[in-house]
């Protein structure tokens, strides 16, 4: 029996589009000589589609698509589709559900039995779990249906269950022979890993094959990676999706040809890399925009983020601004033009001198007698994000955000200013990780960010001789600290245990708590932590925080 894992990018309520994606799909896995075909979970309307599940209209929409998809199939085998549904008679139930569609027809219908509602999760909000997994036969073989979190409650993998609930053990129990996984699994770093190994270990347990297929693409702060994979009953891979692209995997499960296939590389830079790139990609392509900006500094965020950009839409689609004030150094004006020349992207120059000169006089007489300080370094810094919108709005491009997680985090950037954006593509990328990534970048494409950039103290440049340090711990310390408190949820006490100092720590975290207006305000970022600000992270705004 040939399966065929469709591997796809949808878009959120392109019902047209989407359908069009899974019959080609489907079509060419057929031609690959696939028997049966399988879609990624919620693959007609896009997952995460959040509250325009609670539409009606939409969810009608949902079912009309999957009955168009099983005529527009008819010719090819049987299909799996992922969508929303809601049985005849039950009226205001919806469930996550598998369609079997076959000869042009719905044959039956599959729902998810575990609804996450942990980290960005919030399955509960939409749709009703099902009381159990359920198999069908085909080709002589038992093969059992179920959808992402499904598989992720194993006892035995995980030392726990919730409630005692195991799908995987109740279609074990049915006789499935083969257990396919449709999901919309985010990406994470160092997750697949895990992943990997809890399916490899349900194969094994269950005497099974496992065949995971997983959405790919960019949606809003999410990026999906890919990598599906065929795993047989021993717990060895012996099929793999691409990483990070559309793919169509078709596997011979009666006689699989067990390869050396090459592990993706897990290394941190080199997963973070191809997330933002995607999740860059496909946030301004999805969003309508063909073309980006951003504000270029001569720091080690603005050249990365630029980076990303041109990789994602390429060089050509990219413009970066300088916008120089009294305290720039001529090294970061140098260092900005000579990056744009090695990623081939525009540049233009817009010197805000000019302009804090007209602030300054505006303010005059309502800050006379006070000394300047930050309110002075913030207009500087409003001054440019002013600039950048101006660009954005009569060009049409999409203004991409340059800060970084450590900073996001602190407070250490300037609301209205360089937090504007449409997107913050490095919002979820520590500074500890952002200079990773730009060495990392340089040994693989050559000396892509000047040495310059990475080499220099870190500065907003906003007064003469300021550097980060002034403000902050050193960025290993604190990004350690943040990675702690934030991502670990570790209180005072125990990230002291560590050896770090109680004064450092009660800062940085008191920082981070007082931050969190600022985070409300800032554009969505792409998520590639455990734990990123955001929807994964809900705090409350008025509260006195106990640390």
């Amino acid at each position: 029996m040939r399966i065929g894992l469709l591997q796809l990018n949808p878009v959120v309520c392109d019902f047209e589009g989407n359908a069009r994606g899974i019959v080609q799909a489907c079509m060419e896995a057929s031609r690959q000589g696939a028997d049966i075909c399988v879609t990624p979970e919620l693959a007609v309307i896009g997952y995460p589609a959040r509250d325009l599940l609670l539409r009606e209209d939409i969810l009608e929409k949902c079912m009309h698509s999957v009955e168009h998809i099983a005529r527009e199939t008819y010719g090819a085998g049987p299909l799996l589709v992922g969508s929303p549904w809601s049985f005849q008679g039950q009226r205001g139930q919806v469930f996550n559900s598998a369609c079997l569609v076959s000869k042009g027809r719905v044959k039956k219908v599959f729902c998810k039995v575990l609804l996450p509602e942990y980290d960005v999760f919030d399955e509960k909000r939409y749709f009703c779990a099902a009381e159990a997994p359920g198999v069908f036969e085909f080709k002589g073989k038992v093969i059992g249906v179920s959808i992402c979190e499904d598989a992720w409650n194993d006892e035995d993998f995980w030392d726990s269950t919730r409630d005692g609930n195991d799908p995987m053990q109740e279609l074990a129990r049915q006789g499935a022979e083969i257990i396919i996984n449709m999901s919309a699994s985010p990406f994470g770093l160092g997750k697949h890993r895990i992943r990997q190994a809890m399916m490899g270990s349900l194969a094994l347990k269950h005497k099974v094959f496992f065949m995971f297929c997983n959405q790919v693409g960019g949606f809003d702060d999410l990026v999906f990676p890919g990598r599906s994979m065929v795993i047989a009953p021993d717990g060895g891979v012996v099929g793999r999706g691409r990483e990070f692209e559309r793919d169509v995997l078709v596997m011979d499960i009666s006689s699989p040809a067990r390869k050396d296939i090459p592990e993706p590389d897990f290394e941190a830079p080199a997963e973070a890399w191809q997330a933002l790139v995607l999740g860059t990609r496909d946030y301004v392509r999805k969003s309508g925009f063909s073309r980006a900006l951003l504000g270029l500094s001569g720091g080690i965020d603005s050249a990365l983020t630029a980076a990303v950009a041109a990789a994602a839409l390429g060089p050509e689609k990219v413009t970066g601004v300088l916008m120089p004030s009294p305290h720039s150094s001529p090294g970061s004006i140098d260092d900005s033009m000579q990056l744009a020349e090695n990623l081939g992207i525009k540049t233009l120059t817009l010197p805000i001198s000019s302009l804090m000169q007209g602030f300054d006089q505006a303010l005059k007489d309502v800050f006379a007698g006070m000394q300047p300080g930050v309110t002075e370094e913030n207009i500087q810094s409003r001054i440019r994000g002013t600039l950048l919108m101006a660009l954005s709005n009569k060009w049409g491009d999409m203004l991409l955000n340059t800060g970084n997680k450590s900073e996001l985090a602190v407070g250490y950037c300037t609301i209205y200013g360089d937090m504007a954006g449409s997107l913050a593509v490095l919002a979820d990328v520590p500074k500890t990780l952002v200079y990773d990534l730009a060495r990392w970048l340089n040994t693989r494409g050559g000396s892509i960010i000047p040495e310059g950039i990475i080499k220099k103290q870190p500065s907003a440049e906003l007064r003469p001789n300021q550097k980060d340090l002034d403000s902050l711990p050193e960025y290993d310390i604190l990004d350690e600290i943040l990675r702690l408190y934030v991502e670990k949820r570790a209180s005072l006490e125990e990230i002291c245990a560590r050896g770090y100092e109680r004064d450092v720590v009660q800062k940085v975290m008191d920082l981070v708590n007082k931050s969190e207006f600022k985070r409300y305000q800032a554009p969505p970022g792409i998520k590639i932590s455990d734990v990123a600000f955001g929807p994964g992270r809900r705090m409350p705004l008025a509260a006195r925080c106990l640390i």
